[in-house]
C-alpha cells in the first residue's frame, strides 16, 4: 500500500488536524525531529490499511498535505520515521501506528498486545531496543469529523461565579443504573440529556455540572488484564475527541446536543481535563501517539538522562509546558471545546503542573500568561485543583486573579470540626467565609473557594460518615492504594448498621450537618453526584478503577433518601433567595454605617462577642455568627444596593447539647428557625421563635440556622 492511486496535494501547515473544507481534508502534523511522515487510511471497520501516504511537504516542522477525494468518517493515523534512540530522548519507530495528537473524534479501542510497545518487551536492554512489529491492528484510530451543527440560539450562561452551585459527577455512572433513562441511553451523553436527570438536577438547584475526564482516554495495560478499568478517565489520549465509551450513537453530535439540553435548562457544563500528562505513562509505556511523534518536544525529560521522563504527576510522565507546540496544543484544545462544543469552563487536574517551566511552579508561567490574556479562555470559568506530586506542588490559594480552586483546606477542617476535633474555631471561621487568609491578599473574591466535603477522589458522603477506614481490596493493591488520613468517623461502627436506628439518625444528622455548612458558606459549593441519594462504595475511598455498582450511581432510594434530597434542595434555594449567603466580598467585620452592627459578628454560647483570646481555647467547639443583611455592600446589575435578611448561625459539634442565647446585638429580635439539622426535614416541628436573651436549645452536634423577623414590640 503506498497510496500511488490516490491524489496528494500539498496542503496547508495549519489548522493542525485533520480538516474537512467541504470538497477534501488537509492532513497537518507536527513534528520537530522526524526524518519521514506517513498518512495512513484505513477501511470503516479500522481492520484493513488501504493506503500509505507519504507527506511530502513540510512548514516551520509541521508535515501536511491535502487529499481531495477524502471525506468526514474516513480513519486514518500516522507513522513517523526518525532515530530509536532513547538515550538521548528520541523513540520513533513507523512500525507504530500513531493517533493524530488534533483528531476530532477516535475510534476503536485498545487492543492490548506487545506489538503497542515501541521498544521490545522481554528484551534485557529494557526500552533500548525497537520492537519491529506493525501495531495497527491493535491501535485505536483517528476520524474525520464534519463539525457543522445546528446550534440554534444556544449562547454561553456566564452564571457569575457567585450564583453557581457544582455538581461533579461521572457521565456513565451517573445514568447507568437510573430506571427512568431509556436502556439504550443509561451511560452515555445522551442519557445525562434526558429529561429525569434534567429535573433531578433542577429539582436540587444545581446551575453546573462537572463532567469528570470526557477527553478520549484508555485504560491502563495492568488493570484491563485484571478486569478492572480506568473508570475515572484520567488517562488522557486524545485532547480533542469526546471518549467514545460515552456515546449512544457513536456521533460527536451527541456530545453537543447533551451541552445544548443543559443550557436550555439553565445549567452549565464544565470539563474536568487532563493536560498535565499522557496515558502514555513512562518510559516503559505503550507508544500510541504524542511519544512516537515527536518524544522530546511533546514531554518533559531528564535532562542529564533523556531516556527517562519528569514525573511530578505520579503518572509516569509531563507534558514539556516549556515547548511551544505543546502550550499550542492545550490552547488549542481548550478553545476548540469552548467555541465548537459549547462548554462553559474547565476543571484542571494537577493544575500546578501546568505552570512548572524550570521545575517550580510559577504563577507567572507561560500557560497561566497565555490563559489571562487569551480574548476566549480568559471568560470562562477556571478551576485549578492546586496541587500535584512534585516538589513544592501544594499551591492552595496562590493561583493567579481569574482562577478559582478547590480548597481542600476547606474539606479538611469541616470534616474535622464535625468529627468532634478541638483548636479549629478559628479555622472554621475562615473558611465559612470565603478564606480570606488564602484569597483576600491576592485581590481574589470569596468565590475564588470551590468548597467542598467530598468530591470523586474520597469517600462518598455516605461513607464519610459510616467508615474510619478505607476498603479497598477490589482494587486488587492489597489496600495500599488511596489516602490513609480521611478524617472521617464512623460513630463507633465500621459500615452499614441497618438495624441501629440510633447510629443511622445520627449519621443522618451528620450529613444534614456538612451540607447545611457547605452550602450556606461563603464561595462556590460543590456537590459530589449521589450524595444526596445516599450513594455508598461500601469504603472504597479510591474507585478509580471500578466501572461496576461500586462507583455507579444506584437510584432505588429509600424515604430517607428522597428526604435527603428534599433537604439539599431547601438549602439550595435558602442559598440562591438570600444573597447574604453568596458574598461577592469578604466581610470586614466592621460596624455598618449609622449603626452600632457589623457586618459579621462572632459569638459564643452566652451570646457575647468572641474575644482574640477565645478564638485559641482548644475545647471550643461551638461557635455562632451573625450575617447581617443591611451590611453587604454591594449593587445588583441595576446599580441598587442589595440588602437582606439578617440570619444568625450555630454549630455545635461538641458530644453534649449547649443552650446558646440570642445576642443582644439586635434590640428587641425576634428569631424565626430556618433550619436545624436535628430534623431530617431540618424544619423544627415545635416552637419556631426566640427572642433576644432566650436561650436556643442547640443540640450534639447540630446546626442550627436562624431568620431575624419584625421586631416583637412593634407592629
Amino acid at each position: 500500500m503506498n497510496g500511488s492511486s490516490t491524489a496528494v496535494w500539498p496542503g496547508q501547515p495549519y489548522p493542525l488536524g485533520a480538516s474537512w473544507d467541504g470538497e477534501g481534508v488537509n492532513f497537518a502534523l507536527f513534528s520537530e525531529h522526524a526524518e519521514k511522515v506517513e498518512l495512513c487510511l484505513f477501511d470503516q471497520r479500522g481492520r484493513r490499511e488501504t493506503g500509505r501516504i507519504p507527506m511530502r511537504w513540510q512548514t516551520d516542522q509541521v508535515w501536511h498535505c491535502y487529499l481531495p477525494e477524502a471525506r468526514p468518517g474516513q480513519l486514518y493515523g500516522y507513522r513517523v520515521h526518525g532515530p530509536y534512540d532513547p538515550e538521548n530522548g528520541h523513540r520513533f519507530n513507523p512500525e507504530k501506528l500513531l493517533l493524530d495528537p488534533y483528531a476530532k473524534d477516535i475510534v476503536g479501542q485498545v487492543r492490548w498486545n506487545d506489538a503497542l510497545f515501541g521498544y521490545t518487551i522481554g528484551d534485557k536492554l529494557e526500552d533500548l531496543r525497537a520492537d519491529p512489529r506493525n501495531s495497527g491492528h491493535g491501535a485505536p484510530k483517528s476520524r474525520v469529523v464534519d463539525t457543522a451543527f445546528t446550534w440554534g440560539d444556544d449562547q454561553p450562561l456566564r452564571t457569575p461565579w457567585h450564583e453557581t452551585v457544582i455538581y461533579e459527577l461521572h457521565v456513565k455512572g451517573f445514568t447507568f443504573l437510573h430506571p427512568d433513562v431509556p436502556q439504550p441511553y443509561r451511560g452515555t451523553y445522551a442519557g445525562l440529556a434526558t429529561e429525569p436527570v434534567i429535573q433531578h438536577l433542577k429539582q436540587l438547584g444545581i446551575t453546573a455540572v462537572e463532567l469528570m475526564p470526557v477527553h478520549t482516554f484508555i485504560s491502563d495495560r495492568h488493570l484491563a488484564e485484571n478486569g478492572l478499568a480506568n473508570y475515572w478517565g484520567y488517562n488522557t489520549i486524545g485532547y480533542f475527541a469526546p471518549h467514545a465509551g460515552y456515546s449512544a450513537n457513536g456521533n460527536i453530535n451527541e456530545f453537543k446536543t447533551m451541552v445544548k439540553r443543559f443550557h436550555s435548562n439553565g445549567i452549565e457544563v464544565i470539563l474536568d481535563v487532563v493536560y498535565n500528562h499522557t496515558a502514555e505513562g513512562n518510559h516503559m509505556g505503550p507508544t500510541l501517539c504524542f511519544r512516537g511523534i515527536d518524544n522530546s518536544a511533546y514531554y518533559r525529560l531528564m535532562a542529564d538522562q533523556p531516556r527517562y521522563y519528569m514525573d511530578y504527576t505520579g503518572c509516569g510522565n509531563s507534558l514539556n509546558m516549556m515547548h511551544p507546540r505543546v502550550l499550542q496544543l492545550i490552547t488549542d484544545s481548550l478553545r476548540y471545546w469552548v467555541q465548537e462544543m459549547h462548554v462553559d469552563g474547565f476543571r484542571f487536574d494537577l493544575a500546578p503542573t501546568l505552570a512548572r517551566e524550570q521545575h517550580a511552579v510559577d504563577r507567572f508561567g507561560a500557560f497561566l500568561d497565555i490563559v489571562h490574556q487569551d480574548p476566549v479562555l480568559s471568560q470562562v470559568k477556571l478551576i485549578a485543583e492546586p496541587w500535584d506530586l512534585g516538589e513544592g506542588g501544594y499551591q492552595v490559594g496562590n493561583f493567579p486573579i481569574g482562577w478559582t480552586e478547590w480548597n481542600s483546606r476547606y474539606r479538611d477542617c469541616m470534616r474535622a470540626y464535625w468529627k468532634g476535633e478541638g483548636s479549629l474555631i478559628g479555622e472554621l471561621a475562615y473558611r465559612m467565609t470565603g478564606s480570606s487568609d488564602l484569597y483576600a491578599q491576592s485581590g481574589r473574591r470569596p468565590y475564588a473557594s470551590i468548597n467542598f466535603v467530598t468530591c470523586h477522589d474520597g469517600f462518598t458522603l455516605t461513607d464519610l460518615v459510616s467508615y474510619n477506614d478505607k476498603h479497598n481490596i477490589e482494587n486488587l493493591e492489597d489496600n495500599r492504594d488511596g489516602e490513609n488520613n480521611n478524617l472521617s468517623w464512623n460513630m463507633g461502627v465500621e459500615g452499614p448498621a441497618a438495624r441501629n436506628l440510633n447510629l443511622n439518625n445520627a449519621r443522618r444528622q451528620q450529613k444534614r450537618n456538612f451540607l447545611t455548612t457547605l452550602l450556606l458558606s461563603q464561595g462556590v459549593p460543590m456537590l459530589l453526584a449521589g450524595d444526596e441519594t445516599g450513594r455508598t462504595q461500601n469504603g472504597n475511598n479510591n474507585a478509580y478503577c471500578q466501572d461496576n455498582e461500586i462507583s455507579w450511581v444506584d437510584w432505588t432510594i429509600d424515604n430517607h433518601d428522597r428526604e435527603f434530597v428534599k433537604f439539599v434542595g431547601r438549602l439550595v434555594r435558602l442559598r440562591k433567595e438570600h444573597p447574604v449567603f453568596r458574598r461577592r466580598h469578604f466581610f470586614q467585620g466592621r460596624h455598618i454605617k449609622g449603626k452600632n452592627v457589623k457586618d459579621i459578628l462572632w459569638l459564643r454560647p452566652d451570646g457575647e462577642e468572641m474575644s482574640d483570646r477565645e478564638w485559641e481555647l482548644g475545647y471550643a467547639r461551638c461557635l455562632g455568627f451573625l450575617l447581617h443583611g443591611d451590611a453587604i455592600e454591594e449593587q445588583d446589575e441595576r446599580g441598587r444596593r442589595i440588602r437582606d435578611n439578617t440570619y444568625l448561625l450555630l454549630l455545635n459539634a461538641d458530644a453534649e447539647p449547649i443552650k446558646f442565647r440570642m445576642p443582644r446585638h439586635v434590640e428587641f429580635a425576634r428569631w424565626g428557625v430556618e433550619i436545624d439539622t436535628c430534623y431530617p426535614d431540618g424544619k423544627r416541628p415545635d416552637r419556631r421563635t426566640f427572642n433576644t436573651g432566650e436561650s436556643y436549645p442547640l443540640d450534639a452536634r447540630s446546626m442550627t440556622v436562624l431568620r431575624l423577623m419584625k421586631n416583637p414590640h412593634r407592629p
